[in-house]
């Protein structure tokens, strides 16, 4: 018998977790998923993509599901996080810069006057920058 063990609202993330207890040795299973791909405002009406495990290994899938890696992957594949330009910290995280006003002129005009562009905050120094193409 199979116990829905997650929730998402998207199926790729079912995936991602599909594809992590897999790599663990757990059988799971996505329920739903076709139909929200074809008609994605059933996803509240359906509870979402449900991700499903036989009862015997949902303990440890939720177990599995509920680890952080975070660390094992910086470990294994370094980190690269660009430096803040005015403070030089590299405790920094992505930022869209302009999204506020484009979606305000998209409800005022229908049209998205201002370009969304990619930029950085700093956690150190709360700068918010322009990331420059390289």
């Amino acid at each position: 018998m199979l116990v829905t063990i997650a929730r998402y609202t998207y199926p790729y993330e079912a995936q991602i977790a599909r594809a992590l207890l897999d790599s663990e040795g757990v059988d799971a299973f996505i329920a739903d998923e076709q139909t929200i791909n074809m008609q994605w405002l059933y996803s509240d009406a359906l509870g979402g993509v449900r991700l499903q495990v036989k009862a015997e290994d949902a303990e440890r899938a939720l177990r599995l599901l509920q680890e952080d890696r975070e660390a094992l992957l910086v470990e294994e594949k370094g980190e690269d996080r660009p430096a803040c330009p005015v403070c030089g910290s590299v405790n920094t995280e992505y930022h869209q810069l302009g999204r506020r006003w484009a979606f305000l002129m998209f409800l005022a005009v229908d049209f998205p006057l201002f370009r969304v562009r990619d930029g950085i905050r700093c956690r150190a120094c709360g700068a918010i920058t322009e990331l420059r193409p390289e």
